[in-house]
């Protein structure tokens, strides 16, 4: 996945613009590239006071391996939005399926998690992914996973 930035870096206020995630569950904090329609490098700052801490483990903090899952959806989720244009239209994007899910090493409070992301195939709605997260160069988690785009559920 390339390095090279192809569009602005986003910080908090447009990651907050493209996410309808809040605290406790956003967990994007940054964007350092974007290519529209191919993939996207985000950053999520891992904190001793995410709440997922507290129970996992007491003494010896890992950060969940589906939370680095959720966190690439996440930055999917901009790429796809993005991509589409539909910031601020409230559709949301969902996950369908998760594959090949590999936890290779742990991630503690103080890591950067690198999340690299790209599209594998694109349908109408439906849209595959590969991820891959990391700290410092280290493979952390490996997946790939479908989501696909669609309104909020009415009320």
């Amino acid at each position: 996945m390339s390095e090279e930035p192809t569009a602005p870096a986003y910080d908090i206020r447009k990651v907050l613009k493209a996410l309808p995630h809040r605290y406790p569950m956003l967990l994007v904090d940054k964007v350092k590239s974007i290519d529209l329609g191919e993939r996207i490098h985000a950053v999520k700052a891992v904190s001793f006071n995410e709440e997922f801490f507290q129970g996992h483990f007491p003494g010896a903090p890992i950060m969940p391996g589906v939370m680095q899952v959720e966190a690439m959806a996440q930055a999917a989720a901009i790429l796809g939005i993005e991509t589409l244009e539909l910031a601020g239209t409230g559709k949301l994007v969902y996950f369908m399926g998760i594959e090949n899910a590999k936890f290779r090493a742990p991630v503690t409070p103080g890591c950067l998690l690198d999340m690299e992301v790209e599209f594998v195939q694109k349908r109408s709605r439906v849209y595959k992914f590969k991820g891959r997260a990391s700290v410092e160069g280290k493979t952390t988690c490996e997946v790939d996973f479908t989501a696909m785009i669609a309104d909020p559920p009415s009320d």
